[in-house]
């Protein structure tokens, strides 16, 4: 199965999906996407996928969302889109797509339902909250 995820190494979401994909025995392709920057048609094919609109796919916590006014529902998604691109840390993250599906994996659990398999157990995020269990099985 072909995994890739949209990531950002300084976000723990992130990077718990990017584990729980990794346990599972994937090897992701890797797209640091503060590094290589989003294009429109990037975005705008992958929140399609998603089932997103631009404001629902805007990282509104933690980003300059607020200070540059981008929080305002009459901003049009235009004026969002042009944002993200120019600032990519306005995308919320991280974004996987898998032959099941493109998601927002917020919480980095949501992962697991693009997965033919789940990591053996047990596995847990970084702050300690288990997610499969000694058996294998998805808690919660």
């Amino acid at each position: 199965m072909n995994v890739v995820i949209h990531h950002n190494p300084g976000c723990g979401t992130s990077r718990n999906a990017l584990a729980i994909i990794e346990a599972a025995g994937y090897r992701p392709q890797v797209i640091e996407y503060l590094q290589t920057e989003w294009t429109k048609p990037q975005l705008l094919g992958l929140f399609a996928a998603a089932g997103l609109t631009p404001r629902q796919a805007l990282r509104t916590t933690k980003s300059p969302a607020a200070d540059m006014g981008l929080l305002d529902p009459m901003v049009p998604d235009e004026a969002l889109l042009d944002a993200m691109v120019e600032h990519p840390v306005l995308v919320n993250r991280p974004i996987v797509c898998t032959p099941k599906g493109v998601r927002l994996c917020r919480p980095s659990e949501l992962v697991l339902d693009l997965l033919d398999r789940l990591p053996p157990g047990p596995l847990a995020k970084e702050d300690g909250q288990l997610l499969i269990d000694a058996e294998g099985r998805r808690v919660g």
